[in-house]
């Protein structure tokens, strides 16, 4: 899966060469692109990227790239000829930020992008990885989820049997629709088969939101988002055949 970039480059010129060259590396989709910060941080709002590609000194805008990274708080891959002025400051973005910041310096050639873009992706992929997922609800796309509040997925059966929507359920908000989501892929998306283990064809469940199993029912017991401080116990079934793995969890 490709990643999702914007970028933000002053100059349309260069902001064409740039789009071209990353896009022709294969590695990236590139989904919201602009000449200056108002329009950038509208656009990134309005379609959710992973990461960002964002110039530094953008002339007379009232904001830097630096600016724009510290408010939007995605990962960034600054592109810029004015590195090295910078370095001080990315450096202490880079120490005070848990996303990843990486740089490169203009000019700009499809051999550097080959060389730094699997670098960054990788890093991103590895954070997200484990802390959170980009996944698609019934009215929105690509929301970013912390995999701790994830407690845990179902089918959608009244979608019907050919549907491949899946119910999910969380710690901190109201349960939403998956939208064409395969639980054979969901390693794919960012879930570990080893955190979000399978209790039943149609149930997936985050091993650490298993508050107990009851053995006489064969169920596992855990708690859900209903309203602001208040949860509602949901009890999941348990098919024969993962009986002996999820007896390995809470009781």
């Amino acid at each position: 899966m490709k990643l999702q970039v914007a970028i933000l480059e002053d100059s349309r010129a260069l902001l064409k060469e740039l789009k071209e060259n990353v896009e022709a590396t294969g590695l990236v989709e590139v989904v919201a692109w602009a000449t200056n910060s108002e329009e950038f941080i509208e656009k990134v709002g309005e379609v959710k990227p992973e990461a960002l590609l964002l110039d530094i000194d953008l002339g007379g805008d009232s904001m830097n790239g630096l600016d724009i990274a510290n408010t939007l708080k995605l990962p960034v891959l600054f592109v810029s000829g004015k590195t090295r002025d910078f370095f001080q400051s990315i450096e202490e973005l880079n120490i005070n930020s848990e996303i990843t910041i990486e740089h490169i310096s203009k000019p700009i050639t499809p051999e550097k992008l080959k060389k730094i873009l699997p670098k960054f992706i990788n890093e991103i992929r590895a954070m997200n990885q484990a802390q959170f997922v980009y996944i698609d609800f019934g009215d929105s796309r690509r929301n970013k989820i912390a995999l701790d509040s994830i407690v845990c997925l179902h089918t959608d059966k009244k979608m019907g049997a050919d549907s491949n929507n899946k119910l999910i359920y969380f710690t901190d908000r109201k349960k939403e629709v998956l939208v064409d989501f395969s639980f054979s892929k969901m390693e794919q998306h960012g879930f570990s088969k080893n955190q979000f283990i399978t209790i039943h064809k149609s149930f997936r469940v985050n091993a650490d939101k298993i508050l107990r199993y009851h053995t006489a029912t064969h169920e596992v017991e855990v708690a859900v988002f209903k309203s602001p401080g208040k949860t509602d116990t949901k009890f999941l079934p348990v098919s024969e055949n993962y009986r002996s793995d999820v007896s390995k969890f809470k009781r």
